[in-house]
């Protein structure tokens, strides 16, 4: 990018909210590290949610080795603000590491409220861009991901930008399912039938937008950023708009645990939604239909998906897509039946 092109740059601040992600959280940093955004108009907050591993410990260590900071150089807390410096000569043996000078990582605590929208609200009172992007700690942004995504709000009627979000390459059945069927794609959030929204793994809203319709709610578990999206779409003229090529790798859920647990979730989602918003409830799968999607696969769709898998025309996903697909909705239909929103979960919090 050009000096020009770096002054009216918009300053941006990326929020993750992190929850025991101490796995996660090297490569998180390697990806924010190749960022191709002037590191000067950027800064990322990474908002630890109380967790109990060494996620805390990893945020406050984050620098590679340099001489000590001066004394009291560093603020404690919620204040805490850290840098991760690299020098030309590193840049030149390493290009893959996106050829930084410097990015400005701010470690911040959330421990009141156990919720990802509460730390992403702290996040939020904490910035200073004038775009607030978001990602999480288990998503892999690449190197253009922000340079992208705030690309279409060179149009001043754009509040909220949508990037897209795809699977990594996973190695288990159930990743291999997912990325099959595009389960992260934005493409099905935009395309909702009550109002787009985009999913907080990859996404960006204008900072003065808060203060017109007020922040996250802090206590909903899960359906925050259709909520988001939603009251700024209903409540004020700004449009959202798609970024493609704005990418974030998330990992797919790899097994069974995790994936039954992810679509209870997208069902108490759908639960949640209802209650707020009057969107259509998922209708549930009858007994009588899911003996019959079960008696196809094994009477019609197995030996045909077989035969084709013996020439290497069908992978075991094809041969086991019906099943897992009734575990899913199975999972969904329960999160949805189950989930019950509280009166405390409606609450937002404004600036």
């Amino acid at each position: 990018m050009s000096n020009e092109q770096e002054i009216i740059l918009p300053k941006v601040s990326v929020i993750v909210p992190i929850y025991n992600g101490e796995a996660d959280l090297p490569d998180l940093i390697s990806c924010l590290k190749a960022q191709t955004y002037p590191t000067d108009r950027v800064e990322y907050l990474l908002v630890d949610n109380g967790s109990s591993d060494r996620t805390s410990a990893i945020l406050k260590s984050v620098d590679p080795p340099q001489p000590p900071p001066p004394a009291g150089g560093a603020l404690e807390g919620s204040d805490r603000t850290s840098s991760i410096r690299q020098t030309t000569a590193d840049t030149h043996n390493h290009p893959d590491k996106g050829g930084l000078n410097d990015i400005a990582i701010r470690h911040i605590s959330e421990n009141k409220i156990q919720s990802s929208y509460a730390a992403r609200n702290t996040g939020i009172r904490a910035a200073t861009g004038d775009i607030i992007a978001f990602t999480d700690v288990d998503c892999r942004p690449q190197s253009h991901w922000l340079e992208n995504l705030i690309q279409p709000f060179a149009d001043s009627s754009v509040g909220i930008v949508a990037g897209e979000v795809e699977g990594l390459t996973g190695k288990t059945l159930l990743e291999k399912y997912a990325d099959s069927c595009n389960v992260l794609s934005q493409k099905y959030t935009l395309a909702h039938p009550f109002c787009p929204y985009g999913q907080t793994a990859n996404l960006a809203i204008r900072q003065e937008i808060f203060k017109q319709v007020g922040l996250f709610r802090p206590y909903l578990t899960t359906g925050g950023d259709a909520d988001i999206c939603w009251r700024i779409q209903r409540e004020t003229d700004w449009k959202i708009s798609f970024a493609q090529t704005a990418i974030v790798k998330h990992r797919h859920r790899s097994t069974i645990g995790e994936f039954q647990s992810q679509w209870r979730r997208y069902g108490r989602s759908n639960r949640y939604l209802h209650e707020l918003y009057g969107v259509d409830l998922m209708k549930e799968l009858a007994m009588r239909e899911y003996l019959y999607l079960l008696s196809r696969w094994l009477l019609k769709e197995l030996p045909v998906i077989s035969v084709k898998a013996i020439i290497g025309k069908a992978t075991l996903v094809d041969l086991l897509n019906t099943p897992i697909y009734l575990i899913n909705s199975q999972a969904r239909s329960a999160g949805q039946r189950d989930a019950k929103l509280s009166e405390q979960a409606k609450t937002i919090e404004w600036l």
